[in-house]
């Protein structure tokens, strides 16, 4: 661990990745906020996942054809100044108190979810740039155990700074963490070259050669899989503001301890990863976690005490740090290098359209149903995903992760 750290490159990757994951962690959950508190619709949080999801499962395709055509660096630089053009303009409009604001908020949504089309494809490339392949599974928990920090301490900081100072200011301290974040990647020199990039760019064509690879193999395809059906049915993070304001009745200060226990769970899990990764059975840890992730979304949503309810989203968290480490790894391991901003990408498309378009589903099913039968049947249907996934992606179910970093680090 202590050797990763003293890479430049890596401490630079990580600087602006925690930065990043700061400010984003909070906007992302306080735009919701803010709209519900706006308006007081569930829909409203629909259409908000559908501005962010639009750019975040398109676009995105096309950011990872950019990754692997142009520097990584520099396309994750320019996804941290898109991010800070799409939130300055919440501080000034919040500032002025403009009747426009909803609007604002979803149109900054969108210009958010554009830059980060661009950025994460890029980001999942670099990485292998500045990461030795001997110390891949290290390398991602310390990664995913800092994000998950960051992830931790920006929902709760936004929303203590939102209801004690109002929107401007938590607007513009967003911006100002984006802007450092910049300015970290402006500066890093990765470990090693990039891949061979190639002199004619077939646009679709590169697309479309990353779909290939990952639908030819089990275990890409079934991890990616796994996460997009569990979180797109699963995830209750959209409609947190209802359960906060109108079951459990603690505010915007319990809605934001709410929204830091799934990060609390998953930086234990990544914490636990960094000395004892999942290596040699990985396939069966990412089944487990899953089945977790539902079992414990069930009792979230069954539960009106607020100590049960925090308890069963650090259960939610911890079972989705273990899986966030394992899909990590599957990525760094698994995917070709100079098709990894591809293979992000379309990775991306599944991550996007589960969380985005989650949030759509479950802003139209809890406006119908309402939010608690919205939520335990989507960990329901959590469950079966994971029955019927480890029956047809047996590869995936016997993955071992040790013998594939091995394999790459004699090469």
């Amino acid at each position: 661990m202590k050797a990763l750290l003293r890479l430049p490159a890596f401490r630079g990757f990580l600087i602006a990745s925690v930065l990043a994951r700061l400010g984003g962690s909070a906007l992302g959950v306080l735009l919701g906020f803010h709209v519900y508190t706006l308006t007081h619709d569930p829909m409203m949080i629909g259409w908000l996942g559908l501005a962010q999801a639009t750019p975040a499962v398109s676009l995105v395709l096309y950011g990872g054809h950019l990754a692997d055509r142009f520097s990584r660096r520099t396309m994750a630089l320019l996804g941290r100044c898109g991010w800070i053009a799409g939130s300055a303009p919440l501080a000034i409009a919040a500032a002025t108190g403009t009747p426009w604001m909803v609007p604002i908020l979803l149109v900054c949504g969108f210009a958010l979810a554009c830059a980060g089309a661009i950025t994460n494809p890029a980001m999942a490339g670099l990485e292998a740039e500045v990461v030795p392949r001997e110390s891949t599974m290290r390398a991602v928990s310390l990664l995913g155990s800092a994000s998950q920090a960051a992830a931790l301490t920006g929902p709760l900081a936004g929303a203590l700074l939102f209801e004690a100072a109002g929107p401007a200011l938590t607007y513009g301290a967003i911006c100002l963490l984006f802007c450092l974040s910049a300015l970290a990647m402006g500066r890093l020199v990765p470990n090693r070259p990039a891949p061979p990039r190639p002199a004619q760019a077939d646009v679709f064509g590169r697309i479309a050669e990353g779909f290939r690879i990952v639908i030819a193999d089990q275990r890409l395809i079934g991890s990616m899989a796994l996460d997009l059906f569990a979180v797109f049915f699963g995830g209750a993070s959209a409609l947190l503001p209802i359960f906060a304001t109108e079951i459990l009745h603690v505010g915007a200060g319990g809605f934001g301890l709410l929204r830091a226990a799934e990060s609390i769970g998953a930086l234990a899990a990544m914490l636990v990863a960094t000395r004892h990764p999942p290596r040699h059975r990985a396939g069966l840890a990412l089944f487990t976690a899953i089945a977790g992730f539902g079992i414990a979304i069930i009792t979230f949503a069954l539960s009106s005490s607020f100590v049960l309810s925090f308890m069963a989203l650090l259960v939610v968290g911890a079972c989705d740090g273990v899986s966030m480490v394992v899909r990590q790894a599957i990525l760094r391991l698994v995917a070709p290098g100079p098709l990894r901003g591809r293979i992000s990408a379309v990775r991306s498309v599944f991550i996007n359209a589960s969380n985005e378009l989650g949030d759509v589903e479950s802003g139209m099913l809890a406006a119908w149903l309402g939010a608690v039968p919205t939520v335990w049947l989507g960990g329901v249907i959590t469950l079966g995903v994971v029955a019927v996934t480890a029956w047809r992606a047996p590869k995936l179910r016997r993955m071992n992760l040790a013998a594939m970093e091995s394999a790459l680090a004699a090469d």
